[in-house]
C-alpha cells in the first residue's frame, strides 16, 4: 500500500470534502484501498457527495494520526469494472454489510492528478503525487 493510503488507512477516518453550489461540503470517510496501481475510495451514488464529485470531481481529504495530518487533493474518476469493486470489499470487508457488486448504488472511484502532504509538529512536511 502507498503511504497516503496507509496513513488515511491507519486513521481510520478521514474527512472528504467537495464543492455544491460554492458552498465547501464535509463529511466522515473509512474506506480507502490502493489496487490497479490506483488509490480508491467508494460511496453510494444515490448521496450528494456522488453526486457533487460527478459535477465537480476536484475534492480535498485531510485526516491526523497522532501528531501528524495530511491533506489530499485531487480529482475522483469513477471507475466502473467489476473487479475495482470485488478489490474494495475484499479490502474492506466490513463494507459488505452496506454493499454488493451488483446492487446499482456502489461506486468505487480513483484519484488523478492527486498530491498529499503529511505534516508534524516536529518533523518537515512529506510530499506525494499519487
Amino acid at each position: 500500500m502507498n503511504q497516503i493510503a496507509q496513513f488515511l488507512n491507519d486513521c481510520g477516518t478521514f474527512y472528504l470534502a467537495t464543492v455544491e453550489n460554492e458552498q465547501p461540503r464535509v463529511r466522515p470517510f473509512g474506506a480507502i484501498m490502493e489496487w490497479d496501481g490506483k488509490t480508491y475510495i467508494c460511496t453510494n451514488n444515490t448521496k450528494k457527495v456522488y453526486a457533487q464529485m460527478q459535477e465537480n470531481p476536484r475534492i480535498e481529504i485531510s485526516a491526523t494520526s497522532g501528531n501528524k495530518w495530511i491533506r489530499l487533493e485531487g480529482k475522483m474518476v469513477t471507475d466502473p469494472r467489476i473487479e475495482a469493486k470485488e478489490a474494495m470489499l475484499a479490502a474492506v470487508p466490513s463494507l459488505n454489510k452496506m454493499y454488493s457488486i451488483n446492487d446499482g448504488v456502489f461506486e468505487v472511484l480513483y484519484f488523478t492528478e492527486a498530491k498529499a502532504t503529511i505534516f508534524s509538529f516536529t518533523e518537515k512536511p512529506e510530499e506525494f503525487t499519487l
